[in-house]
């Protein structure tokens, strides 16, 4: 959004010029079972621009492809090396599953807008390099990186390796947690730097991006991160169409806990921003109507509360996805933060 604000970049502009591998990839529309030789993939052309708005509302058409049976298939059968997981741009490079605009689905919508953002700016500067020039530094995050093994050996020894949490696996029988790692590593020395899962931080420095948005959502303005108020209003709009937000809410109907767990069971009143999920209702006891949140697959959460200044963030490392323990917490530590900030809920907490 710097770059927009910028007019180097605009959110509708077809970018396709400058993701050539995605428009090569074309977009998944099944396989040809009866087909008995050559490749049964029934690939389609990408007719219709992909947009900057596209990647970052989750639009576009791309799909992790861990557990997707259909990009599994795919990446078999052309012998592709790298999962979407692999922190490389071979390894995002994956059909689409829909055109353009037509749908939403959860993918590598965000690295690939951290790959457009290295290729507008041309300059041989990596997403890491400009994140820490333009957000860690302008925010004193001292202890944030893209690619830890290309930072100072200095604040890599003093700041990062001792700051380090293993991850705690739940047992589904006993509920007991134990350290183990993840299933899928960190990339300490990425190929690509990931704009949607490389983020090495902590819940201080994390703070400090949330307290900057709230900051530039007043008509004062914000000098860390330089966006104006007009900005932050566009990441906080309603971006769906019709079809895309009828694919969120269902979504949120066959896996509630993974998606939207801060809400209650049926709550449907929400759409996609610039940047994250948004409800469109008070929620009642917690966040206001325009909130935004999202979450990590080790399930840390953050949510940003534009109206009552209040933003926070729970960071923990802890598998599987959609820990109900941690759900618990999230959700108790939300009530508690509204108990006590938010005067209203605070007096209905008491009465």
């Amino acid at each position: 959004m710097q770059l927009v604000q910028q007019g180097k970049l605009r959110l509708d502009e077809d970018v396709r010029e400058k993701l050539p591998e995605l428009t090569k990839a074309g977009i998944l529309r099944g396989f040809d079972d009866q087909k008995e030789y050559g490749k049964q993939a029934i690939l389609e052309k990408i007719e219709k621009p992909i947009t900057a708005r596209q990647l970052l509302t989750h639009t576009v058409g791309l799909s992790y492809d861990l557990g997707h049976t259909l990009l599994e298939r795919w990446a078999k059968e052309v012998g592709k090396k790298g999962d979407t997981n692999s922190m490389t741009v071979e390894g995002w490079t994956t059909p689409l599953l829909f055109a353009p605009g037509e749908g939403w689905v959860y993918g590598t919508g965000l690295d690939w807008a951290g790959v457009l953002l290295e290729r507008v700016l041309g300059n041989g500067e990596t997403l890491g390099q400009y994140m820490r020039k333009n957000v860690f530094e302008p925010l004193g995050m001292e202890t944030s990186t893209l690619n830890p093994a290309a930072e100072p050996l200095e604040k890599l020894e003093n700041k990062m390796k001792d700051k380090l949490v293993p991850v705690a696996l739940r047992d589904a029988e006993t509920g007991e947690l134990s350290l183990s790692e993840l299933p899928i590593p960190a990339a300490w020395q990425p190929t690509a730097e990931s704009g949607g899962a490389g983020l090495f931080t902590t819940a201080e420095d994390y703070g400090k991006v949330l307290a900057a948005v709230l900051r530039a959502s007043s008509n004062e303005g914000e000098e860390g991160l330089g966006l104006k108020k007009e900005t932050v209003d566009q990441m906080f709009s309603a971006q769906l169409n019709k079809k895309g937000l009828e694919m969120v809410k269902e979504m949120g109907r066959a896996f509630h806990a993974g998606i939207m767990p801060e809400f209650p069971v049926g709550f449907e009143a929400v759409d996609h921003g610039l940047g994250g999920l948004l409800n469109l209702e008070d929620v009642e006891g917690k966040r206001r109507k325009g909130s935004m949140m999202w979450h990590g697959y080790c399930n840390s959460h953050w949510w940003i509360d534009r109206e009552t200044g209040i933003g926070a963030c729970l960071l923990v490392e802890q598998f599987p996805f959609a820990d109900p323990g941690v759900i618990q917490l999230y959700n108790d530590l939300e009530r508690a933060v509204y108990g006590e900030l938010v005067p209203e809920w605070k007096k209905a907490k008491n009465a």
